[in-house]
């Protein structure tokens, strides 16, 4: 079962530096690279999870202030809970809106939540599956996301874009697992090729995934996120060689605002003393913080957050963005070691 609700439709932190901006709305393009600069930007949000309008609103935000994007990557919890239906009404709202030509999707857990209802309006978790097969949730995700795998590589203005997820929905597989993450030989395979690919062409490399990985980023020393990954030492001694690579993980919903939203991970073994960027996506539905307690309380008001990302030729700026009050809440430099 999920840590909320069903029906809700070590890391080393950096200093961080606050901002503000507005801009004018004009269409969002595919462009991405600005005229006369080697600067690429884009855009990271997650956890949509039915929230259509404050995902709308995100939207027209990002366009006003990145009217050039090079694309839009979206790290999961896509749907409240995987039905085709869901899915066509994230596509409908984001085609009722400007947005960059290029958007790169990763599964979440929330995709995957068809079973625990009868039928889509009879939640019925003691009759779990109810007739829905694994596969089916799968080829839902691969109509709606138009390819054949979980991971895949994207490129935004020549940044490349890796997204990774699961390749089982546990439960299916060990009736004492739920939503954690099993990544296949395939898949680490694929992703150790691309990570020394672009690595040996000296390109900083994005990677979209929806679960965090454990003492990283806000929220992941809280026991709630403590087992996410089935494997989760071999994904960080993968990442954790590549001092240019830059993770963004969703799924926690944590405020961007918290001090630890990026974080240099140093892996030991991996002979990169200075680790790997870590970054928290925030969230389109609903905002999480600290309870104090081990566990976790809502953020009261509005919230609706996501990144803007700009890839410079030496350093690469994260910048925090509340979507609600279009405002930039933070921004850090990361400088590349190329």
């Amino acid at each position: 079962m999920d840590r909320r609700s069903l029906l809700a439709v070590g890391g080393v932190a950096l200093a961080a530096a606050a901002g503000s901006s507005q801009a004018h709305a004009t269409p969002a393009g595919a462009l991405g690279r600005e005229r006369g600069r080697d600067t690429v930007r884009f855009n990271v949000i997650s956890d949509i999870q039915g929230d259509l309008r404050d995902f709308g609103r995100a939207l027209d935000d990002m366009a006003a202030v990145n009217p050039r994007s090079a694309g839009l990557a979206v790290a999961g919890d896509i749907t409240p809970r995987g039905y085709d239906a869901e899915y066509a009404q994230v596509r409908t709202e984001l085609e009722r809106h400007s947005h960059p030509r290029d958007v790169a999707w990763a599964i979440g857990n929330h995709e995957f939540y068809v079973p625990k209802w009868r039928d889509p309006d009879t939640l019925s978790q003691d009759t779990w599956p109810n007739n829905t097969t694994e596969d089916s949730l799968f080829r839902s995700f691969y109509r709606f996301a138009r390819r054949g795998t979980v991971h895949a590589e994207t490129s935004f203005g020549g940044i490349p874009v890796l997204t990774l997820g699961t390749e089982w929905y546990a439960h299916y597989h060990d009736a004492k697992l739920w939503d954690e993450v099993w990544i296949s030989e395939a898949q680490f395979r694929w992703l150790e090729n691309r990570l020394w690919h672009w690595s040996r062409r000296r390109k900083p490399v994005m990677v979209m995934t929806h679960h965090p990985l454990p003492n990283t980023v806000s929220g992941t020393r809280n026991k709630l996120y403590a087992s996410d990954y089935l494997q989760a030492d071999r994904l960080l001694s993968l990442l954790g060689r590549h001092p240019d690579v830059f993770l963004f993980s969703g799924h926690t919903h944590w405020d961007l605002e918290l001090s630890d939203w990026v974080v240099r991970r140093v892996v030991p073994g991996t002979a990169n003393l200075n680790g790997f960027t870590v970054v928290n996506t925030g969230a389109i539905q609903t905002g999480y913080r600290d309870d104090g307690k081990g566990g976790e309380v809502a953020v009261g008001g509005a919230f609706n957050q996501g990144l803007q990302v700009e890839v410079r030729q030496d350093a690469v700026v994260i910048k925090a963005r509340d979507f609600t009050r279009r405002a930039w809440l933070k921004e850090i430099t990361v400088p590349l070691s190329r």
